[in-house]
Parts: C-alpha cells; structure tokens; sequence
C-alpha cells in the first residue's frame, strides 16, 4: 500500500451529523464501509444517503435507523424500493445523464463519497472500476472521499482513474464483486428478441439496458455484421457477440473500434474481461448518455424497456401508477440520441401482459404513473406479437398498431376504448 489503510469502522467516523453521503454505484456498492456506516446509527442523525442504483444491502434504510439516515435517491433499486413506496425515503427524478451537474454544479453539495476502488498501480493511482458514471463528479465535489480498496475490482480504462492522494481514508477489502443472477429466458422473452433483430441493421451502434429481453436481442444477432456498443451499461450478453467478432465497432464515429459504457454488471466472466482491456472505455455518464455523442454514431439502435405503454405511445417506465418502482435513468438519453443518429432507431420493448395477465398496453395509463418518453418522442414499440412503428403515425393510426401487437386477449377491450376516445 502507498498510503496506510483504516478500519471501516475508523473510517467512517469522518461522517457526522447533518452530512450528505453519497455511495458508489452498482455492484461497486462498498459495503464494508456502508455496514460500518450504518453500525454508527444511535451516534448519528438526519445523515442523507444519496446513490443511483446499488447492489447488496442498504441497512440505512430500514426503518429502525430512520432518525439517523434518509435516502435521498438518484434511482430506486430493489434494496430501498420498500422504504421510497412507505415514505421512508425519497425519489429524485432525473435524467441519468444530469446527475453530475448536480454535483459539479453545488446543488447537491457532498460531504462524503463511499467508494470502491481497485488496488493502486505503481503509480498510486486507483480505478473506480465497473461504475464510473456519476461517481467521477461526486468523489471530486465531496470534502471527504473514503475508498474501499478490492483486489477483485477490475482496473478499467476511461474517466475512472484516482490518486491514493486524493482519497481521505482507505480501507483494504476481499469481496467478490456481486453478479447478475442466472436467468433462463422465457418463451415470450424469446419471442421479443426475435422480433427486435430485424430491426438492428449491421454496422448498428447498440445500447441496451438490463435484463432479459437485452440478453434475448443479443442471443439473436450472431449473424450480424460490424456491430458497436455505445450504451449506458454492458453486460455478459455482449461477450460472445465480441469473441464471434459480431461486435467489433469499426462503423462507430465515437471511439471507433471501442466498446464504450458508464457502468457495468454481470459475472465474473464480464469483470476479467474489463480488467485492463483497452478494447473498453468506461466514461462518464454525462459525456455517454450525451444525445450528441450519441448521435453522432450512424444506425445508433437503442432498445429499453417500459411498464406500460398507453395506446398515444406514453411510455411510463419509472413506476406503477403513482408507486416509484425504478427511475427515469438514461432511457431518454438513448431515445433521444438514436432518433437523432442516421439511421438510428429507438425502441420500446416489453412483454404484452404483466404476470398476472394485465395488458400492458392501455388506453389510459394508471392514475399518477410517470411519463419517462413521450408520446412525441416514441418510435417503435415491440412486444412478442409484433413491431408497431408510431413516429409519423396520428393517435387513431397509433391506437390501430398498437393494438395489433397487444396481447389477444385484450384487443377487443382496446379496439373499443380506442373506439370510444378517437372513433377509431
């Protein structure tokens, strides 16, 4: 070590009262130092927890510690999911590509940034790893960083890189980085990616979210040619289209030949691929998720996912109703972007009911649910059952193809609700 490590427990008392906390990302999540953190709880209070996304546990937000610890947070990921939905802690909405400014910007000043780095090179310098997005902004905007350092941390290449210099406390760790859990595709999750593919051209500058349907796509591409990844996240899904040479982004204008993303989560087969390779950059989110960056790659395809879909093309992907389930995240970024992008298309994907059989598509959405894309902004909506094109389309025109591609047991309802609305 080039600078003498602390107990998490040491640490963390640079944390008092009253201090906004900010908490690496993702499956960078360093929980060593958020136990620590949250062990401190009769000695602290009204400490705000800010965070995107996070893996692992969040004891801060249970309700015993609600006198000493409020999430303010930039995204609601399962482990608060409850504690937002009870009012135990709160939703900031926000375009993933803003969030930095918030930082840079003294909005939301930092106190104090939990990070989880890899070990120093010989240099001193450490690597934020498989998280950079906002993360970058708020070690540099808050007074005290504290770093968790991990051997299992892969170094990645991009804007992630800091000094030992510049962290205030370090704390030495030995934990596997958490995984995606295995998930064996559906039927219906087939069916999606089967009808996506079509749609992705060769030479096509790919983003995709998390989750099975973005596995399904991929797994349907093989055959394709000279494809690139410009995307807010990377997963396991791209490596066997990377070893097949499938994706090699020579046709990208944006780092040409690189694999470019803010953040990545998968397995341990994803993060010793990362570790060290030139062939990835991971920058910051407000410079990935910038429409012009992103659509200055020609055939820019980006394929997100949605709740509910109203037969205008709202797309609600942020809550059910008025209950935040997620966030609005980077889904309008990429839309956006790849509306803009020669060639680009941007596209809307879910299955056509909910597990307990409701359609997702409707002709009104639920009272209170979050408009993430627009109906202005919308293009393709894809479900099992086909492919509905909407741009250019009037809302009679909408209503007719998206009904089309609804689940069979709801078109009947749909066809006379959208009768009753427009006449259609």
């Amino acid at each position: 070590m080039i600078k003498s490590s602390v107990t998490a427990e040491e640490a963390v008392k640079a944390i008092v009262s009253g201090d906004r906390v900010y908490i690496h990302s993702i499956a960078a999540a360093p929980q060593k130092l958020v136990q620590a953190m949250t062990a401190r709880s009769s000695e602290l209070h009204d400490v705000e927890v800010m965070h995107l996304h996070t893996e692992g546990a969040a004891p801060y937000a249970e309700e015993q510690y609600r006198d000493s610890f409020r999430v303010n947070s930039l995204f609601v990921g399962a482990n608060i999911r409850r504690a937002v939905q009870e009012g135990r802690a709160d939703y900031i909405p926000v375009f993933l590509s803003e969030i930095p400014l918030f930082f840079r910007r003294g909005i939301l000043p930092l106190d104090v940034a939990l990070i989880q780095v890899s070990p120093p090179d010989k240099h001193g310098f450490c690597s934020l790893g498989i998280s950079v997005d906002a993360t970058v902004a708020a070690l540099r905007a808050a007074r005290h960083v504290i770093a968790q350092i991990n051997p299992y941390m892969p170094r990645t290449h991009g804007d992630g890189i800091i000094h030992v210099d510049n962290i205030g406390a370090i704390v030495e760790s030995d934990e596997p980085l958490p995984e995606i859990p295995r998930h064996r595709l559906s039927d219906t999750e087939r069916a999606i990616g089967r009808q996506i593919a079509p749609l992705v051209e060769d030479g096509a500058a790919l983003q995709l979210g998390i989750g099975a349907i973005p596995n399904a796509v991929l797994g349907e591409l093989t055959h394709h040619k000279n494809l690139g990844i410009h995307s807010e996240m990377i997963s396991d899904g791209i490596l066997n289209l990377i070893e097949k040479g499938v994706i090699n982004g020579t046709n990208k204008i944006v780092h040409p030949e690189k694999i470019v993303a803010t953040f990545a989560w998968g397995t341990k087969r994803l993060y010793d691929f990362l570790d060290d390779n030139p062939q990835v950059l991971l920058r910051e989110v407000d410079y990935v998720n910038d429409t012009n960056h992103i659509s200055r790659n020609p055939k820019a395809t980006a394929i997100n996912s949605a709740i509910e879909v109203d037969l205008t093309g709202q797309i609600c992907a942020d809550s059910i109703g008025s209950m935040m389930y997620s966030g609005v995240g980077g889904q309008m970024d990429f839309i956006r972007g790849a509306s803009l992008s020669e060639g680009g298309k941007p596209i809307i994907a879910l299955p056509s009911i909910t597990s307990k059989g409701e359609s997702k598509i409707v002709a009104s959405l639920k009272p209170g649910a979050g408009v993430v894309t627009t109906r202005a902004h919308v293009h393709y909506i894809v479900t099992e059952y086909g492919v509905a094109n909407l741009y250019g389309k009037n809302l009679r025109q909408r209503a007719k193809a998206l009904t089309k591609i609804a689940h069979p047991d709801h078109r009947e309802t749909l066809e006379r609700q959208a009768h009753e609305i427009w006449g259609v």
